[in-house]
């Protein structure tokens, strides 16, 4: 099946073809034609299979020009709304949509004086239900919502507030739900604020024949050292490294720049110029090592990443499934490397009960040169030990493998 197969228009056929798509991916090939028909939709699909140009196609079709606001898409952060505006203006090159998007982070001002001329509005749920308690957006001729990552946003808290931005938009209008996961309660608002869905499931863009998953167990005052000694000797091309909180982040991205490594850092505390800025070098391959919370670990368009770098176990068993979805895509093979201390044996033996197919091999820590940490305000933090002896390596593998993580061999 091809593009023309899926009942696009002239318009949309030639924009497709100008950015280089040949073959449709699974979701596309399953959701288009629905959605072009006008069709519900809930899209159960990874970031990276191409559900953008899926529901684009529906806005570039639907919306017309200098007709007003039409077509809303919610997305859970700054970063996948801008990626999603700007692959919007690219999939509409032969139609000259204004589309436009809406977040925190930047002054309103400027968002207040282009919404009214806008067909198309990108926006986080928190800056929207702000422009409609100031009354400077209205959104009752929707005749398109789109939910994309829609299990993050009930994640991050916004649940109210889209229940709220739905139930302003017209009850005759199309919805699309995008997912990487169907949770009960995204099934809760589809049977709420949708008519007669289509479910489409597309399979995981990660291979799993081509994932490696290890961990390593070591003490606390280790985890550094070993981290900077697996960059320079691990042969990588884009590595991505993920921390819990934000502190944890700029800790760790200012001792690997201090030890010559090309490290740059995303987070919810940067601005949002910082944030675009670190994920184009990153893209442009000037920075191989993007330390980040999970706000990176869904939506943005990264490519070309070898390895996952879990410096901090995640809290939330679905996060660590985003945060290892960034490699092994393609056909191209990545690897995941999990970072264990005693802080996360409760995280890790969660997410191994909760995926009992996983198969994380454990490896044993190699000889690490000394490294001096130091804080983010470049106090002395800590000094790490030259070397471990092997005696004391075997000892604390024998304690450490006492606690059984090998699960689905």
């Amino acid at each position: 099946m091809n593009f023309e197969n899926l009942g696009l228009s002239n318009q949309l056929l030639i924009a497709i073809k100008k950015l280089g798509f040949n073959n449709p991916t699974e979701i596309q090939k399953m959701s288009i034609p629905d959605i072009m028909a006008g069709k519900d939709i809930i899209g159960e699909s990874s970031t990276g299979s191409g559900k953008t140009l899926a529901f684009g196609c529906g806005i570039v079709e639907q919306v017309n020009p200098k007709e007003g606001l039409q077509a809303l898409v919610l997305t859970p952060t700054r970063e996948l709304a801008e990626q999603v505006k700007d692959s919007l203006k690219e999939i509409s090159s032969q139609k000259n949509l204004r589309i436009i998007s809406i977040y925190g982070g930047v002054p309103i001002n400027q968002q207040i004086r282009d919404i009214p001329k806008a067909e198309v509005v990108v926006a986080t749920p928190g800056r929207l239900m702000d422009h409609l308690q100031r009354g400077t957006i209205n959104i009752s001729k929707i005749n398109i919502l789109v939910l994309d990552e829609a299990d993050r946003m009930l994640d991050m808290g916004f649940l109210e507030d889209v229940e709220r931005i739905i139930s302003e938009c017209p009850t005759d209008r199309q919805t699309l739900f995008f997912s990487a996961t169907i949770s009960r309660e995204i099934k809760r608002l589809a049977n709420k604020y949708m008519i007669k869905p289509t479910s489409v499931t597309a399979e995981k863009m990660v291979d799993p024949e081509k994932l490696k998953q290890v961990y390593y167990d070591i003490p606390r005052n280790m985890k550094l050292s070993l981290l900077v000694h697996l960059l320079q000797t691990e042969n990588s091309e884009l590595a991505m490294i993920f921390c819990n909180t934000r502190n944890t982040t700029d800790y760790v991205v200012k001792n690997l720049r201090a030890n010559n490594i090309k490290a740059i850092a995303i987070h919810g505390g940067l601005t949002q110029n910082k944030r675009t800025k670190s994920i184009k070098q990153f893209n442009d391959s000037k920075a191989g090592v993007l330390v980040c919370t999970d706000v990176a670990a869904r939506g943005l368009d990264i490519n070309n990443v070898s390895h996952i770098y879990n410096y901090d176990i995640s809290n939330d068993s679905n996060d660590y499934v985003h945060r290892i979805g960034r490699t092994a895509r393609a056909g191209e093979s990545g690897k995941v490397i999990n970072l264990l201390t005693d802080r996360d044996y409760a995280n890790f033996t969660k997410i191994l009960d909760t995926y009992p197919s996983f198969t994380i091999e454990s490896i044993e820590r190699p000889y690490l040169k000394k490294i001096m940490a130091i804080t983010v305000d470049n106090e002395r933090y800590s000094q790490e030990p030259r070397r471990h002896s092997q005696g004391n390596r075997r000892q604390s593998n024998r304690r450490n493998n006492s606690r059984s993580y090998h699960k689905g061999n």
